[in-house]
């Protein structure tokens, strides 16, 4: 770590570009998808709340053998050339995501919709214009839920073993990579990425912090 090591450099960053990527797939499905369900009444919406609850806990090798087999020769997807690339694990860790950031942003979003229902209604606004607002209001609270998908996607490792290959200066991120250097016997690399992996979950923390705080301030200045 001292010494910048360019293996670690290169493996840090591509785990950072492959679970920034899959958060915002999560987040353009999951946001609406979980602000959709805490405004709209509809038949069968308490049992898409409990599957979507449910969601949250998919085991990470049942998504990646899912995956697997989309993206294999003989899946219907197996033309795109997709697996065994980063492309790949995006895909894997967004699945894994989505439910999470969905359900923390149906909470949040109900929560806040039973709090100014009344004013709402007062200005007519419609379901939909309902959702876009709550969404745009909750938008501080909402990067909790951000975060604990990111916090998902970044300490990944059973997925992204399958559809990626862990295969060096590709598909190595740090959590492949600590698991294989584990079993090789090379902890220094291990311990180094391991540093690395609970400095960034801690920054993401106090950045998200940080953000509420200011947007808090600003509110009440």
């Amino acid at each position: 770590m001292a010494t910048l090591d360019p293996d670690l450099r290169e493996i840090v960053a591509l785990s950072l570009e492959i679970s920034l990527a899959a958060v915002g797939l999560a987040a353009l499905v999951g946001m609406p998808l979980g602000a959709a369900l805490a405004v709209l009444r509809f038949p069968g919406r308490g049992a898409l709340v409990i599957t979507l609850n449910a969601l949250m806990g998919l085991p990470p090798v049942v998504v990646g053998l899912l995956v697997y087999l989309l993206l294999s020769r003989a899946g219907p997807l197996g033309s795109m050339g997709l697996l065994y690339t980063p492309s790949a694990m995006v895909i894997a860790q967004a699945i894994l995501v989505t439910p999470i950031v969905a359900a923390l942003t149906r909470q949040t979003v109900e929560d806040m919709k039973d709090e100014y229902l009344d004013q709402l209604r007062v200005f007519g606004i419609t379901p939909f214009k309902m959702i876009e607002t709550l969404l745009w209001d909750a938008r501080y609270s909402l990067l909790t839920a951000l975060l604990a998908g990111f916090g998902r996607a970044i300490a990944e490792v059973g997925a992204v073993i399958i559809v990626g290959g862990n295969i060096n200066h590709v598909t190595r991120v740090m959590t492949t990579t600590i698991a294989l250097e584990t079993s090789k016997g090379n902890l220094a690399l291990a311990l180094g990425l391991g540093v690395v992996l609970v400095t960034i979950a801690i920054a993401a923390n106090a950045a998200v912090m940080a953000l509420r705080v200011s947007a808090r301030r600003l509110a009440y200045a």
